[in-house]
């Protein structure tokens, strides 16, 4: 808009200036009415010309009209008018543009308060529908679209709006741009940016959600629980038919014991009598397994002094 305005002015004083200055070397002072007269001519031609030139921007459209009746569409670049007949009551914008808008305080479809945020992004197609056919495009796509999201707020449960945000964008970008076609202004997009919901309400939900994690991973923990069990069987049905297994694995564990806590274990009377260590040769074999591990420890320790 400056530089439009700013050249309206250099033609105004450039016209207007060469007129006063052909009218001083006009000046005769048996008439000065003539000179006079030239001057007041110049006056207004320089007024004329610098209302008609007017220049557009190159996302711009000129709306013109001529005697209340549409004219056409001027732009971008310069055009001229014809001063006081034609007027340029708008000029459309042509880019995209960014219109924020939010539904606050609205019940969902499960009677639930919530505060939403949204973006609509817009472009006007048609800018002779956009100046005619309403009297103010920019604030109608906006409470247009505030009324679309209230409605959607309204049949939309509040666990869908929350994890289909996507879906809620898009049913929101068909109603709103059903409603601004018409006016010949295209929605390209709407995202919702956020969706606030009581501090209580969301304390429950957290305490909802904790709980469900508990209850999975006690479930998982007893699901856990009884494949060891069924593992413990199986083992149990091997060694009741194989009681060397049984004696062997007995004889193992008590070594691991003895090797890695102390030279005490106290174990049950039966387990003893299972495993025959009350005998010599129980005795022994124990005896040889602890020593060859301590040979075994010694020759690494030697090995790495080496």
């Amino acid at each position: 808009m400056q530089s439009k305005s700013l050249l309206s002015a250099v033609l105004f004083f450039i016209i207007f200036g060469t007129g006063l200055a052909i009218s001083y070397s006009m000046h005769d002072t048996a008439n000065p009415a003539g000179s006079i007269v030239f001057a007041a001519a110049s006056f207004i031609v320089a007024i004329f010309i610098s209302s008609s030139v007017k220049i557009a921007d190159p996302w711009d459209k000129a709306v013109v009209l001529r005697l209340g009746k549409f004219q056409s569409l001027r732009g971008p670049g310069l055009f001229f008018i014809i001063p006081i007949i034609d007027t340029i009551p708008y000029w459309i914008d042509t880019r995209v543009i960014t219109t924020s808008f939010k539904a606050e305080k609205t019940l969902t479809k499960d009677t639930v308060p919530v505060d939403v945020d949204a973006v609509l992004f817009w472009k006007v197609l048609d800018p002779q529908k956009a100046a005619l056919e309403v009297a103010d495009y920019i604030s109608a796509i906006s409470w247009a679209s505030q009324t679309a999201l209230r409605d959607v707020i309204g049949k939309t449960m509040l666990s869908d709006m929350l994890e289909g945000r996507d879906k809620i964008s898009s049913v929101l970008q068909k109603i709103i741009d059903e409603r601004t076609e018409p006016w010949g202004i295209n929605v390209n997009s709407v995202e919702v940016k956020d969706v606030l919901i009581p501090a209580s309400l969301e304390n429950a939900m957290s305490m909802q959600a904790q709980a469900e994690r508990e209850r999975q991973a006690r479930v998982i923990l007893g699901d856990s629980e009884r494949q060891v069990a069924e593992k413990f069987g199986e083992a149990a049905l091997t060694y009741a038919n194989n009681p060397v297994a049984l004696h062997l694995r007995a004889m193992n564990m008590l070594y691991e014991g003895l090797k890695q806590n102390s030279t005490i274990v106290i174990v049950p009377s039966s387990a003893v009598d299972t495993m025959q260590l009350g005998g010599m040769a129980g005795l022994t074999a124990l005896t040889m397994g602890i020593g060859q591990d301590k040979a075994n420890k010694g020759t690494e320790t030697i090995k790495e002094a080496e």
